[in-house]
């Protein structure tokens, strides 16, 4: 690009006639910079700078400039290091490039020194988009050390400045030190206002991020969409249904625009809220749907298990010629995992691994989690092995899947290589959750006991109720039911209903009269419209010859109106999934069921099979 060659060879034809357009009067320089302006490829700026060292013009800034916008980092970067001595501009738009265009923060980082190693002072040109850079990669001492030169150069008024400041703060964490810097703007305009609240919603502040948009509104602002879309992250983050359609109604009354923005952010709110139908009218309404609009939609579908209409949907939006990304891919796979839909989450593996996105962090966990979860343990382990990078998420869905498939053993081998070969991913609370599992299923009473006591000592992690909940399980399943109720005695925090019924139902299967009345007495206190606790607890009395008991708790049961949950089950037949429940005989297939299932099942009494129904 730099070299010099030959005009008649490097000139082409639209430049030498356009150059033939200008009058005399206007210089070469002047002709060629105006030429720059049009150029829309990179092989007409090279032709550019070509006849500008030709011609002895030295004026890198307009050629590296263009470069930028035209989103040639090679080229542009090339020219950058050919420049001898680079001005504050040459520095500023480089920085700028490298955040907004290239998004290549490092580097930017990095530019940001070379520019001060050059004696060139950075300015308000150069600190917001420093302060971006150090935001998205999360280095607060970069950011804070920059935020000490902002104070040095006197820049602290500068609205730019002070606005990538609070969201370079908000980012890494600091909501204290970009609540300062907020609270320090004496005149403070409805960027300053979002760039807080945005900061609050975004971070999960969401009571703050609320409480910060009245503070606004009581000061006389009216909210704009970036108000409102953090305004919606907030309501759906509190479940707050009512502020939440009174932004849709305040979008309708002020005639704002039912854009992807907007539009995406108040499906989100809705499916956070469990409002579908709401989301679903909003998703309707929209006349141009891009992929962040669909993947809202399909997201709510699969997080509010209407796991069927996630996928329909996701069928949906490939007849509609709009790309799913990974985002739309985490989604489907979350609703195959939730349904057991195999056949459609491997071809969910085969379309990803045709784009060469399989092996993105998140869409190979989620692959992970609904290969386990469709009982494919293999796949999974295919797929986490695979993985180039693997994050505490990725390990702890493996360690989880092979313990709840029985294979105990191999979640504790997979635990202690994450703790020596995962880097910085180290064991989490959920890590402990999923090997605590594995001794849970495996029956290992000590080496549960002794993962237990290392949480706090060897990694410094405070149980919480779900390892309580666990090791309660592993006690009790051992047998170990007074001890399990010791347990629950001496915990920090009020038991839970999964820990109870894990009590109940060995105490059950143990016939342990005494700690079952104890536990029965909670958990009628905790739920009282669970039919599964008086069912169990009518078994228990029973079991006991106490017959007066177990009628009691039946009928305990009518008088409060509990009504037994029926069973339900999905069958996926050539990528459709079929929705059974106990007792439905309307199914347009459930003759045949049946009919299979009647065959399975002699088949199985062959094999020796004996339907256990002491516990039903």
């Amino acid at each position: 690009m730099l070299k010099r060659k030959s005009s008649a060879r490097l000139i082409s034809r639209h430049f030498t006639s356009a150059l033939a357009t200008y009058q005399p009067q206007q210089t070469l320089t002047g002709k060629l910079l105006s030429l720059l302006k049009q150029c829309s490829s990179t092989k007409l700026v090279q032709q550019i700078h070509s006849q500008m060292i030709i011609n002895a013009i030295d004026k890198p800034n307009f050629l590296l400039h263009r470069l930028i916008d035209l989103k040639d980092f090679d080229n542009a970067s090339l020219l950058f290091s050919h420049i001898q001595y680079p001005n504050e501009y040459a520095f500023n738009i480089m920085i700028r490039g490298l955040t907004t265009t290239w998004q290549k923060f490092n580097l930017a980082i990095e530019f940001y020194y070379q520019m001060k190693d050059f004696g060139i002072r950075p300015n308000n040109f150069t600190y917001p988009f420093v302060f971006i850079a150090c935001g998205n990669i999360l280095v607060l001492n970069h950011g804070q050390g920059a935020h000490s030169g902002v104070l040095k150069s006197g820049l602290c008024a500068d609205g730019h400045v002070r606005h990538s400041l609070i969201t370079m703060y908000s980012r890494c964490g600091e909501l204290g030190s970009a609540r300062k810097v907020f609270d320090e703007i004496s005149e403070k305009d409805l960027v300053s206002w979002n760039s807080m609240i945005s900061g609050y919603s975004r971070m999960g502040y969401a009571r703050d991020a609320v409480a910060l948009f009245g503070d606004m509104r009581d000061v006389g602002f009216e909210p704009d969409e970036m108000t409102l879309v953090s305004l919606l992250g907030a309501c759906g983050d509190l479940g707050d249904l009512g502020l939440g359609s009174w932004v849709e109604g305040f979008v309708v009354e002020s005639e704002i625009e039912f854009n992807s923005f907007v539009g995406s952010a108040l499906i989100g709110m809705y499916g956070k809220c469990g409002d579908l139908s709401s989301a679903r009218r909003v998703f309707d309404r929209m006349k141009k749907k891009d992929v962040v609009t669909w993947n809202a939609m399909i997201t709510g579908y699969a997080q509010n298990g209407v796991s069927d209409e996630a996928i329909r949907l996701f069928n949906s939006m490939r007849k509609s010629s709009v790309n799913p990304d990974k985002i739309t891919l985490v989604g489907a796979l979350s609703a195959c995992a939730s349904i057991g839909a195999l056949d459609f989450g491997k071809w969910l593996d085969t379309y990803a691994s045709e784009r060469g996105i399989q092996n993105d962090i998140y869409v190979a966990t989620a692959l992970i989690d609904m290969y386990a979860k469709c009982g494919s343990l293999d796949n999974a382990l295919r797929v986490f092995e695979d993985m180039p990078q693997k994050n505490e998420v990725s390990w702890n869905a493996m360690i989880s899947a092979l313990a709840f498939h029985g294979r105990p053993h191999e979640s504790l081998s997979l635990f202690k290589r994450m703790s020596n070969e995962g880097g910085a991913a180290q064991p989490n609370d959920i890590s402990f959750v999923g090997v605590l599992s594995a001794c849970v299923h495996a029956g290992l009473v000590d080496e549960g006991r002794q993962l237990y006591d290392s949480m706090s000592s060897s990694f410094g992690l405070v149980p919480k109720i779900e390892h309580y909940s666990c090791m309660v399980d592993l006690l009790a399943r051992a047998g170990l039911v007074h001890e399990a109720w010791d347990f629950i005695e001496k915990m920090p925090e009020r038991p839970d209903e999964v820990m109870l019924g894990a009590l109940l139902g060995a105490c059950q299967k143990l016939r342990n009269l005494v700690i079952s009345e104890r536990v029965m007495q909670l958990l009628f206190e905790m739920e009282p419209l669970n039919s599964g606790n008086y069912i169990i607890s009518s078994k228990i009395f029973a079991n006991m010859k106490r017959w007066d008991d177990a009628a009691r708790m039946r009928v305990l049961m009518k008088q409060r109106g509990v009504a037994k949950t029926p069973g339900c089950s999905w069958v996926e037949i050539e990528n459709q999934v079929h929705e059974f429940h106990a007792g439905d005989g309307l199914h347009f297939t459930c003759q045949d069921m049946c009919q299979i299932i009647n065959l399975l099942n002699e088949e199985m009494k062959v094999e020796g099979y004996v339907p256990k129904v002491d516990f039903l």
